[in-house]
């Protein structure tokens, strides 16, 4: 019963939000069930990355996501998630998950700054990448494609390094960078997670990595939690949702380094 409602809070901060369930995965299955961050990365890519696929998709039949700027960020993630791999089998995991706490901790104050920020000034302000209001689709030129590309390896390095999906770092550089609105970036975020945390957990079954019963119903209520997120967040503030998100991983943030100090000490 805690295997199913861990899952199901994490696929429905992932459906509100489009970027919390990659991060608060790894979490849930460590300090909820006693995982180690090893054993924790492949069901939290599989959880994360299967419902993430359900929201993107329902992002693509409202003409939400951003196809060409998914893929892109896709391909980029790809390339970069198995250095993440190969760093993360060479890490303490004590260290590792130090490591993922503070990224948390970062990115949660980093996101709940820029959530304060007036939108429409946000709006004015030129970006690498810009609508053309003409079309409403991205001018794309050799800055935007850098652009996105960086941002797709990023988070491909942090799937691999941290068993995460990306989105909490795909969503504040998307929107930082782009004039796109949130709910777009949120579709855009989650076919971004989908592709590289699904195309980086066939990496690791290419290696001999496989699930457990446990694992595998964290996954199918993950996809639940997905469907519920999705319907509910039209009728939510964004802004809101991402103040929430963030105090959450801060909580969750400081949990883990007391836990880590506490075992060290």
């Amino acid at each position: 019963m805690l295997t199913f409602i861990l899952g199901a809070c994490v696929g429905l901060v992932l459906g509100l939000t489009g970027a919390g369930g990659g991060i608060l995965a790894i979490p849930a299955l460590t300090l909820g069930l006693g995982w180690s961050v090893t054993q924790a990365t492949p069901v939290a890519l599989l959880a994360v990355g299967s419902a993430a696929l359900i929201g993107a998709m329902q992002g693509l039949r409202q003409g939400l996501v951003r196809y060409k700027a998914a893929a892109t960020m896709a391909a980029a993630g790809w390339m970069a998630a198995p250095l993440g791999i190969h760093v993360a089998a060479r890490v303490p995991g004590t260290a590792l998950t130090t490591v993922f706490a503070l990224v948390m901790l970062v990115v949660a104050c980093r996101m709940y700054l820029q959530s304060r920020r007036d939108d429409e000034a946000q709006g004015a302000l030129q970006r690498n990448c810009m609508l053309d209001p003409a079309t409403g689709k991205l001018d794309w030129n050799a800055r935007c494609l850098a652009t996105l590309a960086s941002i797709g390896a990023g988070s491909g390095f942090l799937t691999g390094l941290l068993g995460v999906g990306g989105g909490f770092f795909i969503v504040p550089a998307f929107r930082r960078f782009s004039d796109v609105r949130m709910h777009g970036v949120v579709a855009t975020s989650l076919m971004v997670v989908a592709l590289v945390s699904l195309g980086t957990l066939g990496h690791m079954f290419s290696q001999g990595v496989t699930l457990s019963s446990t694992g595998t119903l964290f996954t199918v209520s993950a996809l639940a939690g997905m469907v519920a997120g999705r319907v509910a967040v039209p009728n939510l503030p964004a802004r809101l949702l991402q103040q929430m998100f963030c105090v959450l991983c801060v909580a969750v943030s400081l949990i883990m380094l007391g836990k880590v100090f506490s075992s060290v000490g």
